[in-house]
């Protein structure tokens, strides 16, 4: 059976224009060159206690020690960074700060299907309360509540939008001025756009107000239970604590039960230069929303404070047994194939260049969103698996495991989300040939009017179902 070409295929631009507009671009994330050169945290060198500990220096981890000195100013905190706050996930990603905790309603509703309205309201909650510590703290992260709005860019795709906030064709284009939307739907309310370097950097600052002592460059190689603690090992000293948060998310737990649990998935993006007014006015997109569109293979697209479009997704790269490399993070054809969907979505800006492209981790499990996790009676607590929407989702993640941490019976504990574990990852080579059969799979659908093949079906039957 002959494949159906996508709109990107379609409409593909000159590959020249594509080669030319990545030419000057440099291999970092924009988010953290835009907030400049700051001070280094001296490591952490000999032997030194506290209350808590707190391993990884993302937004998991210092909304967890940020929350834990609001609780309790006087308990000592201590955060252990292995290279720089905010390298990894958390000054990577897209900005989008979704209230979701479940990875979208579909996916909530299947697996909690009992409680997901709690899960939204919780989720919506949380929101709140990040929009409220933004501004609280003085953190300028240019935080907008402008929504996100999914669009239609193959005429199948229709049928998914129909309802609350539904726009035809004509109406989605005069919201975002785009040859492929073919219909939208704007939630406004459940998604913020910030910019996460200016966030992971304010988060820093304002743990250090609170008394948090942080020490970057400080790689934990070991964790073992004591008597009355856990002591972490690093390369240049140890740290004893009563109680620890583990906010590695895609590097490999401390926890050995728990490595496969999660795998690092590779994703891709590129930063335009500023749009001039002209350019702006021939894209339209005055409301700033965010976007992201059907496929099974989807991109995501917002605009910065300073008229960048941001445009990544699509390619989701498992490299095999999970590696986490330094080398992964430029792959010339994930940015050329990204560089040619842009200029298929808006090719009234055929000449713009980009000038930053970059690529990281992300952390996944098989139920698509954050799993909770304990070890050594209580005193280690650990969550992963966010699987792209951390941005938000790690606030309320932090809430969890301090509840854990500290012992507290709360209306987050008894969840079932939080109570039950994902299932684990097959050994290799068999996590990276069903990987691999699931990424084929989900282009032959897109290829295909959105029909998943039997695989799938069988992947969804056992809730495994995914896209990129």
């Amino acid at each position: 059976m002959s494949m159906a070409q996508t709109v990107f295929e379609r409409q593909a631009p000159p590959r020249a224009a594509v080669l030319a507009s990545l030419q000057a671009s440099v291999n970092r994330p924009f988010w953290l060159d835009d907030v400049g050169p700051r001070q280094r945290l001296a490591p952490l060198a000999g032997d030194a206690a506290t209350d808590l500990a707190i391993v990884g220096g993302g937004f998991l981890g210092l909304w967890s020690a940020i929350l834990a000195k609001e609780r309790d100013p006087q308990r000592r905190v201590t955060l252990l960074e292995g290279r720089s706050i905010g390298w990894a996930a958390s000054g990577r990603n897209g900005g989008f700060c979704e209230a979701s905790l479940t990875h979208g309603e579909d996916n909530g509703e299947r697996r909690w299907a009992e409680e997901f309205g709690q899960l939204e309201a919780l989720g919506l909650q949380n929101l709140e309360e990040i929009a409220e510590a933004v501004q609280r703290y003085g953190i300028d992260c240019d935080f907008e509540r402008t929504g996100v709005m999914a669009v239609a860019v193959e005429p199948y795709q229709d049928a998914a939008l129909r309802g609350d906030g539904y726009l035809d064709t004509q109406q989605v284009r005069a919201e975002v001025a785009s040859p492929t939307f073919l219909a939208g739907q704007w939630d406004r309310h459940g998604t913020a756009m910030l910019h996460p370097g200016k966030l992971v950097t304010g988060l820093a600052r304002v743990a250090r107000e609170l008394g948090v002592q942080i020490h970057e460059e400080s790689r934990v190689t070991g964790l073992k239970a004591l008597q009355a603690g856990v002591r972490l090992r690093t390369a240049a000293g140890s740290l004893t604590a009563s109680r620890v948060v583990l906010a590695t998310n895609a590097f490999p737990s401390l926890l050995r039960r728990y490595r496969s649990h999660t795998i690092p998935v590779y994703d891709y993006v590129l930063m335009t230069e500023p749009l001039t007014a002209v350019q702006m006015q021939a894209i339209g997109w005055k409301n700033r929303m965010g976007l992201a569109d059907l496929g099974n293979q989807f991109h995501y697209y917002r605009i910065t404070r300073d008229n960048r479009i941001l445009f990544g997704g699509y390619d989701a790269i498992y490299n095999f047994a999970g590696r986490v490399d330094d080398r992964h993070d430029d792959r010339p054809e994930s940015f050329e194939r990204l560089a040619s969907h842009f200029f298929t979505t808006f090719p009234q800006l055929e000449g713009l260049r980009f000038t930053h492209r970059w690529g990281g981790a992300i952390d996944t499990c098989s139920r698509f969103c954050a799993f909770y996790a304990d070890a050594h009676q209580g005193r280690v607590v650990y969550a992963a698996g966010f699987t792209g929407l951390g941005v938000g989702a790690t606030r309320f993640a932090a809430n969890v495991l301090l509840d854990k941490a500290d012992g507290l019976d709360t209306e987050r504990t008894r969840l079932r989300m939080v109570r039950e574990k994902p299932m684990a990852f097959p050994p290799e080579p068999l996590t990276w040939a069903t990987v691999q059969a699931t990424r084929w799979s989900l282009n032959r659908a897109d290829h295909n009017h959105g029909r998943r093949n039997l695989f799938l079906r069988a992947m969804d039957a056992m809730g495994l179902g995914f896209d990129s």
